[in-house]
């Protein structure tokens, strides 16, 4: 009976060590749940909540975008886009379709074209906490999810019908599944195999070869420095062919209806100039890619940050996550563990992105791919903690003071200026800097803050609160990774309603509100189609 007893003891301890270990098993799942929601619900706070009322869809890119894809959905044409009845070749078609589609669902409205863009950034910051959560920790991995989706740069360059940010999801996809794939323990092949070929293949639809080439480029690099490039074992683990097979399948139909669908075929002159037209596949390839690039492209209706200011404006575009960046070089990057091996990826991402542009024709917002990279690095910062750590938050402290000071006393100096009519009667024009994406920035007077003194008031307190609760809850990481976050949040919706306030000066709708409330008759247009595009949306 003993020997029983005993084997009845020993059978229940078992049981007990199954029913802790499914314990503990179903919390840390409920958990991982609940990191999940908290993620999607700072993005959504702040990219979602921001297409309910932000400002009218704004003159040329905005409107073009969203009037191209309106194009399309009452053409029935969904293979060459158009713009007052002239073919728009310049760019791929996804973006045009997304919105197209929520047209369907849900009606032509403003933020109906500007859904699907929200939707794509906020799984873009889900999938950077998934990311960071695989290759460090589930800390790390919510301290990045929640330093991309409150960082200027993708709020600031979100704002506009661009696909950038939606390009940004399929390449921190492409670079995540590639990096599966070489694990040497990955499961499920087939998956991150199909999800590479996805995302390259989307990517191709978003912005063109583009999307191919950072993803690939930056692999290739990272495989190099690894020492696996020319490893048989490493390009078997990839199976490359199934998720180049997916791409193509995905992305070749289109491309090869508009080369069928607007002739000339094939031609390959390296010269651009006015009224010349030789066919979708040059005007594709040739003129909107290569010679783009090259800084050959005619119409020249864009222009170039300096390289250094490029460089050096993406610890603008991360704040306030920047500096804990600063501390990213004492990080370990050996390929030994899971961890090194992503951080060196990010490296390599961010270099690829970088020196490409570096050689290449830039706007402000071209370096959006490296974001997610920069936040994957902020999160392993974050959680990893020390001094440097500490370092970054107190400096952070320093800086919203600052910023708190500076925009306090600007409150003041207009809090009795008048504001009549609207803020386009206090801004100044700078035509010759429009071709930057933040050109209007330098429109600004001091009269014209005297319309933002809301916007101006909710800054001051976000940052002035973030001072605050930094000064008293700094030795906590996760304190205070969330009162930045708290802050950054408050401080968009300020940004948010200071956009609703330049409504009528980035945006014809006044106009077209008084074109809607005349006659009936014909509006001819007469060389003005972008700089009014916003009306031939509305009306």
């Amino acid at each position: 009976m003993r020997g029983f007893d005993n084997l009845l003891d020993v059978d229940q301890t078992k049981e007990r060590g199954a029913a802790a270990s499914e314990d503990q098993h179903v919390r840390s799942a409920l958990r991982v749940f609940r990191t999940d929601w908290i993620v999607l619900a700072a993005a959504s706070l702040v990219f979602l909540l921001s297409i309910g009322s932000p400002p009218h869809l704004m003159d040329d890119v905005d409107a073009v975008q969203a009037q191209a894809a309106r194009n399309m959905l009452s053409s029935g044409d969904w293979v060459t886009a158009r713009l007052d009845g002239v073919a728009y070749l310049e760019k791929s078609p996804l973006n045009y379709w997304m919105i197209a589609v929520a047209y369907c669902i849900f009606g032509v409205h403003d933020w109906a074209a500007r859904l699907p863009h929200a939707l794509a950034v906020v799984l873009l910051c889900w999938m950077t906490y998934r990311f960071g959560r695989w290759a460090f920790s589930e800390t790390a991995g919510l301290y990045a999810g929640i330093a991309l989706s409150t960082s200027v740069g993708l709020f600031l360059f979100t704002r506009i019908l661009i696909p950038d940010a939606t390009l940004v999801l399929t390449i921190t996809g492409a670079i995540w599944a590639w990096l599966r794939l070489l694990e040497p323990d990955t499961e499920s092949w087939l998956r991150w195999s199909l999800l590479l070929g996805l995302c390259l293949g989307a990517g191709l639809l978003l912005k063109g070869l583009i999307a191919a080439v950072f993803p690939v480029m930056a692999a290739l690099v990272y495989m190099a420095v690894t020492r696996s490039l020319f490893s048989w074992t490493a390009w078997r683990r990839l199976h490359l062919w199934l998720a180049i097979a997916v791409a193509l399948a995905i992305a070749v139909p289109w491309y090869v209806l508009a080369t069928l669908r607007n002739p000339p075929y094939f031609v390959f002159t390296l010269h651009s100039g006015p009224g010349e037209y030789h066919g979708f596949f040059w005007f594709y390839f040739f003129n909107e890619h290569l010679l783009r690039f090259l800084g050959l492209r005619y119409p020249r209706d864009y222009d170039t940050v300096p390289r250094f200011w490029f460089w050096i404006l993406n610890l603008v575009w991360i704040f306030p996550w920047s500096f804990y960046l600063l501390s990213a070089p004492t990080l370990d990057y050996k390929p030994t563990s899971r961890a090194g091996r992503t951080r060196l990826m990010a490296l390599c991402w961010i270099g690829v992105v970088m020196l490409f542009f570096t050689f290449s024709t830039t706007q402000e917002y071209y370096s959006m791919p490296i974001y997610p990279a920069l936040a994957l690095l902020a999160g392993s910062v974050l959680s990893a903690g020390g001094r440097w750590v500490r370092a970054g938050t107190y400096v952070l402290l320093g800086t919203s003071s600052i910023l708190f000071a500076v925009l306090a006393v600007l409150l003041l100096s207009v809090w009795r200026v008048p504001a009549p009519g609207d803020i386009s009667q206090a801004l100044t024009q700078h035509p010759e800097l429009y071709t930057h994406a933040l050109g209007h920035i330098w429109d600004l007077t001091l009269n014209a803050f005297a319309y933002l003194k809301l916007p101006l008031a909710l800054a001051a307190f976000a940052f002035g609160g973030c001072a605050v609760a930094l000064a008293f809850g700094r030795n906590n990481i996760r304190r205070t990774v969330f009162v930045i976050a708290i802050s950054m949040i408050i401080f968009f919706q300020g940004a948010r309603i200071a956009l609703i306030r330049f409504d009528n000066y980035l945006g014809s709708y006044p106009l077209a509100e008084r074109l809607q409330q005349s006659p009936p008759g014909q509006l001819i247009e007469a060389d003005a189609y972008y700089a009014f595009s916003s009306v031939f949306f509305l009306h």
